[in-house]
């Protein structure tokens, strides 16, 4: 029979080692979409026109992708254009207690804290930092011991400060939690998650801050680099994404479920942020988690 799951993945870390890393040279990927307790950071090579998939983020990509992914969030690589004869990947996992919430407190690992924040929502690093990256990461193999903390740490905290960085799947796909450097942005965020089906105007959500509505817009924008309609509408897209992943729900229920007023916007929106339709977004992410027992 055909059964269509998620695989929880058993990764070879054990609880008395700091991180695991392994390589492989592949024809082609054999994964299918998984999930783990660990973060990972994945380097795919000679890949070009493979399909990636983080939480509801479906992207084809180009000869370098450099990806860190948190725990228990949905992923995988998939063929789908890529014609490469050898495609090589790196895979670093490490224990999400590894650097616990009292060490990531500390001033000089901001950066880091965030990145591990942002990490839910799988974060793609700039071509860039990416070329600047592989010998480092594939040398990380041939440290041994504490010198390979240290540099699995060096690692970390160099991507946390590079440029470009982009966030892949919306907020909402995964439950987390909002990190501003501002309480009144996080309560905004924090309600929008729980009322997302409504027609939360942007004067509601202005009195939730405590600020008049125009100022709130502007410092909105200048605190999370987007509008106030643009993130209400990726909360909102994450959890129809989710609903399309993990449920036969029409697509209309869906929408209407997701605080969208009628099914033509409801496309239109899909479309512009995830360049697919959400009829085109299930069947992609159900065929690529299918397995035959």
């Amino acid at each position: 029979m055909l059964l269509q799951k998620i695989v929880r993945e058993v990764t070879p870390l054990t609880s008395g080692d700091c991180f695991s890393i392994s390589s492989r040279e592949l024809k082609e990927f054999d994964h299918l979409l998984h999930y783990h307790d660990e973060y990972e950071l994945m380097l795919v090579s000679n890949a070009k026109g493979a399909k990636r998939v983080v939480g509801n983020s479906i992207e084809v990509i180009d000869d370098l992708d450099l990806v860190f992914i948190g725990p228990n969030v949905y992923h995988s690589w998939f063929k789908h254009q890529n014609n490469s004869s050898l495609i090589k990947e790196i895979s670093i996992k490490f224990h999400k207690d590894l650097f616990d919430e009292s060490f990531l407190k500390r001033n000089q690992l901001c950066l880091v804290k965030s990145m591990f924040n942002n990490a839910q929502r799988g974060i793609l690093f700039s071509k860039e930092t990416t070329v600047n990256m592989v010998e480092r990461i594939i040398n990380l193999k041939q440290k041994t011991l504490f010198d390979a903390v240290l540099e699995l740490l060096s690692i970390l905290h160099t991507l946390s400060a590079s440029s470009n960085a982009k966030l892949l799947s919306d907020p909402g796909f995964l439950d987390e939690k909002f990190s501003y450097k501002s309480r009144r942005i996080e309560r905004v965020f924090e309600y929008l998650s729980i009322n997302y089906e409504k027609n939360v105007t942007l004067e509601e959500a202005a009195n939730l801050a405590n600020m008049p509505a125009a100022s709130f817009s502007r410092f909105f924008k200048k605190m999370t680099g987007k509008t106030y309609i643009d993130s209400l509408n990726e909360i909102r897209l994450g959890h129809a994404s989710r609903m399309l992943a993990d449920t036969d729900l029409n697509i209309a229920n869906i929408a209407y479920k997701c605080g969208f007023n009628n099914i033509s916007n409801f496309n239109r929106t899909f479309k512009r942020k995830k360049l697919c339709i959400p009829r085109e977004f299930r069947e992609t992410y159900t065929s690529e988690k299918k397995v035959y027992i």
